[in-house]
């Protein structure tokens, strides 16, 4: 049996507005493009690695001024990533 037709016609009523609503809400607020969601990977990548590395030097110079091998380097280095990291997690929860 077909339904009648005021009914198909409220159906179809309220498909259009549901598309049009979702039209509506893309063009206000529009799904970034891949090359932003890759610049975002590598500021996350950045801020990640460029404290451990600059922990890596502070502590490689510590530890050839005052020749204690790695004593200096390894805490810097977990120092490092947990600073980089942190910074991230903020990051992220900014975006």
């Amino acid at each position: 049996m077909i339904a009648p037709l005021d009914k198909r016609n409220g159906r179809i009523e309220k498909a259009a507005r549901l598309a049009a609503e979702r039209d509506r809400k893309f063009r206000d607020d529009p799904e970034p493009t891949v090359a932003s969601r890759l610049g975002q990977i590598g500021v996350l990548g950045w801020a990640i690695v460029a404290p451990i590395l600059l922990c890596v030097l502070v502590g490689r110079w510590l530890d050839w001024t005052l020749k204690t091998g790695i004593f200096f380097t390894a805490p810097l280095i977990m120092l490092g990533a947990a600073a980089g990291l942190w910074t991230a997690w903020r990051w992220m929860h900014r975006q």
